[in-house]
């Protein structure tokens, strides 16, 4: 579905949740929100009737949120969500009827999120023609979310005035807007500078204002962007099918484990709440991530350089 007919649908239904339901405009932003994905997801499949949002369409759609790292409470708020529009959907005679049963929660996939080992992550960050600007945009964008572990959102909405790289340390602004500090190596460091040296400048244009990654128009690399060059430069490295922009994500958490990592630390690096029931956030220092990090991420040192 293309973006002019979704954002008329949007507009409607937020009229609906105003109006009807007398819905806060916070509530309202996050009933969009939760279902941007689903655009997302119709765009990607090729499909553009709602009507065709069948019960297995949709539980495709539930596989695809959890493939794509969506944790189970997220899934399932977007599913609460997507009941309620799908309700206004057949009330509006928009689809025929309500496609997702009436009881009880769909059955979300169990499913081991993959990782790539270390000989393919070093592969994949070696793709890119670094003879080009945009490959040294793209040697840059992979090392960045392997090297910190980042989520497409957060490479995408990085800025040149969020890095330190003498330091090499990078604001992130994460998932609810929360902002943390991530850490990168040799690897990346060196990717970063030959990208703001080389290949920026020549892809920045008048109206290009500080984002990190831009398109070839200098505008700001979208996350759709991102998701199709990890996808191809996965194919050209001849690594297994399905690896996308999260598989490097669970890469950069598996790989800092099995150097020795505490799982504390990979948390507050990662941005991610405890598996605990009550979701507390277990911190550490600064200096504690960056030795732990140092020590365990494959990339953090190059050429058996130091710090």
């Amino acid at each position: 579905m293309d973006d002019n007919r979704w954002q008329t649908l949007m507009a409607d239904f937020e009229t609906h949740l105003r109006a009807e339901k007398d819905l806060a405009d916070l509530t309202i932003r996050n009933y969009k929100a939760d279902l941007q994905p689903l655009h997302e997801f119709m765009c990607a499949k090729g499909i553009d009737d709602m009507r065709a949002l069948d019960r297995i369409t949709l539980r495709g759609y539930l596989a695809w949120l959890t493939e794509l790292g969506y944790v189970r409470h997220s899934v399932s708020r977007k599913l609460s969500t997507l009941r309620t529009f799908l309700k206004w959907l057949s009330r509006k005679g928009i689809i025929e009827g309500d496609p997702l049963p009436k009881r009880g929660m769909m059955r979300l996939p169990k499913r081991l999120p993959r990782f790539l080992s270390q000989e393919q992550a070093d592969r994949l960050m070696d793709t890119p023609d670094t003879t080009k600007p945009t490959g040294l945009r793209d040697q840059a964008l992979l090392e960045v979310i392997y090297g910190a572990g980042l989520r497409v959102s957060e490479a995408s909405n990085l800025r040149v005035t969020d890095l330190n790289l003498p330091t090499r340390e990078i604001r992130v602004r994460g998932k609810g807007s929360k902002e943390r500090v991530v850490l990168i190596g040799q690897a990346a460091k060196n990717a970063l500078s030959l990208y703001l040296r080389d290949g920026r400048p020549k892809l920045a244009g008048k109206g290009s204002d500080f984002t990190l990654f831009l398109n070839r128009f200098g505008g700001r690399l979208s996350q759709r962007s991102i998701q199709e060059k990890v996808r191809r430069y996965s194919i050209k490295a001849a690594l297994p099918e399905g690896v996308h922009t999260h598989t490097l994500r669970h890469s950069y958490a598996t790989h800092l484990l099995e150097g020795g990592a505490d799982l504390r630390v990979v948390q507050e690096l990662m941005g991610h709440a405890t598996p605990a029931t009550t979701q507390i956030y277990t911190h550490v220092t600064n200096a504690q991530a960056k030795q732990v990090y140092m020590a365990a991420h494959p990339r953090a040192r190059q050429d058996g350089e130091g710090e």
